[in-house]
């Protein structure tokens, strides 16, 4: 079976050896590529007689997939698969499978950690001290004692909660399940409008589906406390973007973290967030770390068996 990495999800060379020579040993031939190219032509000409396609977030759609027709098996690196024509694979037989659970601490974290460089503003006085700056009659606030809505309560929802508890938060959740080890951790779910209304942070881990889509829309924001913040490190259309830099911009809302957007950065420089106040962008890094990786090469060779 000819196994293809069509980019180098995370994987050292040495690494990529190790994998290749273990695989070669069980009968399959594995090919890793060290660079990371999104253009169709490209992902054809590496998947089109693999068997077995390794991808992360990168765009998978029909005009690849109808070109590579021996394809059986999706093994993606990532745990969204809104980035995948499933629609396509279902339809021909493909087997696909995320590496769920692999970033599960690494979003929770920088979800939180998102909370406090906002109420804090860590990243604006970093600026500011660089230019001279002192810290004046500067008073951030604290994440202690804070309500915090978590929006969906799936393992990083989860995670996140039990991080604002032991930081001292009181905590409300909003998901279409109501599981019994949230209600465990002595979080009441309301429904998204009360969420909404009663919060000072609201922390976004819902999938993007056609339900979540623009889910926290100009309505939703309209009721969220003049103080509050949101944080997104979920899926950039869950909320209308457009919407959100107007409540910035207006002081309708206090601000916002976010790690996702409508399409993958390098953003365009006029993206509304962009020129929003009290606004911080990081380039989709919630993910991203060495520990998150490890384990996610480990899941997707674990996909394999």
């Amino acid at each position: 079976m000819k196994i293809v990495a069509v980019e180098p999800i995370g994987i050292s060379a040495e690494r990529a050896q190790e994998i290749r020579q273990n695989l070669a040993d069980k009968g399959h031939e594995f090919v890793w590529y060290a660079d990371r190219k999104e253009d169709a032509a490209t992902l054809v000409e590496r998947m089109k007689d693999a068997e077995v396609v390794m991808i992360s977030n990168i765009p998978l759609r029909e005009e690849v997939l109808v070109q590579c027709p021996k394809l059986q098996f999706l093994n993606v690196a990532f745990t969204g698969l809104d980035h995948i024509d499933l629609s396509y694979c279902e339809t021909h037989n493909i087997l696909v499978k995320n590496a769920s659970g692999y970033a599960t601490e690494a979003v929770a974290e920088l979800a939180v950690g998102l909370m406090i460089d906002v109420l804090r503003k860590i990243t604006f006085l970093d600026g500011s001290i660089r230019q001279g700056g002192v810290r004046g009659a500067f008073l951030g606030r604290e994440l202690r004692g804070k309500t915090v809505g978590i929006v969906g309560t799936g393992a990083i929802g989860i995670r996140t909660i039990e991080l604002l508890k032991a930081f001292g938060c009181r905590v409300l959740a909003w998901s279409r399940t109501h599981k019994p080890e949230v209600l465990n951790l002595g979080v009441a779910y309301v429904t998204l409008e009360g969420l909404m209304r009663d919060s000072d942070i609201i922390s976004l881990h819902v999938p993007l589906n056609d339900e979540t889509k623009h889910l926290i829309s100009k309505d939703m924001l309209a009721l969220c406390k003049p103080s509050a913040i949101l944080i997104n490190t979920a899926r950039g259309n869950v909320v209308d973007m457009d919407a959100l830099a107007e409540c910035l911009r207006d002081g309708k809302i206090a601000g916002a973290g976010i790690d996702v957007y409508e399409k993958e950065p390098p953003l365009p420089q006029d993206h509304p967030l962009l020129n929003a106040p009290n606004c911080v962008c990081v380039p989709h890094v919630g993910y991203a770390t060495r520990e998150a990786f490890d384990d996610r090469i480990e899941i997707i060779l674990g996909n394999l068996s």
